[in-house]
């Protein structure tokens, strides 16, 4: 346990477990609605032709294409970071152990490091590349249908606020139901449990404009 623990906690492999363990906190905080499961995405172009349309570009702009580039494209950003802390976690932890094994805990073996670091996110952004190539389907299908079939339709906010800058909603689609991003329109503020219509949706930004149900119902506020 104590060469587990002096690992994962040693160059290079804490950098995975820092950024595994703020993964995993954020998405304990996302299961409780006060984060949105999408909060780092950015839209990414589907042809890569499209990167080049214009001579400069916002920092989001460019970390889109790049994120293309390597194949992590069409799944929620938070996946992705998710995949590549955990899958070069557990390389890094491995090569580690043999390069502690070897080499001890001397400041060769941190010079050692650096090049181990490099590999084991190189491989594990290759291996995410291709683990999320099935996961693009579903989430492109799922889109497809929240845009299509639940406009003007009823959903439950989960997140602690909607306003027009943040907010996610359940929509129960008679299955496992689904989270989707909401932003209220102008000043308006909508808190956990309140019943939210779907009244349009913003392709660019992936969201869903709302209003009040007793406001849609053209009920007198109260």
């Amino acid at each position: 346990m104590n060469d587990f623990l002096l690992t994962i906690v040693s160059f290079p492999t804490v950098i995975f477990t820092i950024v595994l363990g703020i993964a995993v906190l954020y998405w304990i905080c996302a299961a409780f609605g006060l984060l949105e499961v999408e909060i780092l995405d950015v839209n990414v172009p589907d042809l890569d032709g499209q990167l080049h349309a214009h001579a400069e570009h916002s920092f989001a702009e460019t970390f889109a294409g790049i994120l293309l580039r390597l194949g992590l494209n069409g799944v929620p950003v938070t996946i992705i970071i998710t995949f590549i802390a955990l899958i070069g976690w557990f390389i890094s932890y491995y090569l580690s152990y043999f390069e502690w094994l070897m080499f001890g805990y001397g400041w060769l073996r941190f010079l050692i490091g650096i090049p181990v670091f490099l590999f084991s996110l190189y491989l594990a952004v290759l291996i995410t590349a291709q683990l999320i190539k099935p996961l693009r389907k579903l989430f492109a299908k799922t889109e497809q249908f929240v845009e299509k079939k639940i406009l003007g339709q009823t959903a439950i906010v989960r997140s602690s606020k909607v306003d027009s800058h943040s907010g996610e909603a359940n929509f129960d689609d008679g299955g496992a139901g689904l989270i989707i991003k909401v932003r209220a329109i102008g000043d308006q503020q909508f808190i956990r449990g309140e019943r939210v219509v779907l009244l349009e949706y913003r392709a660019g930004q992936h969201v869903y404009n709302v209003i009040s149900e007793a406001e849609f119902l053209g009920k007198p506020s109260e």
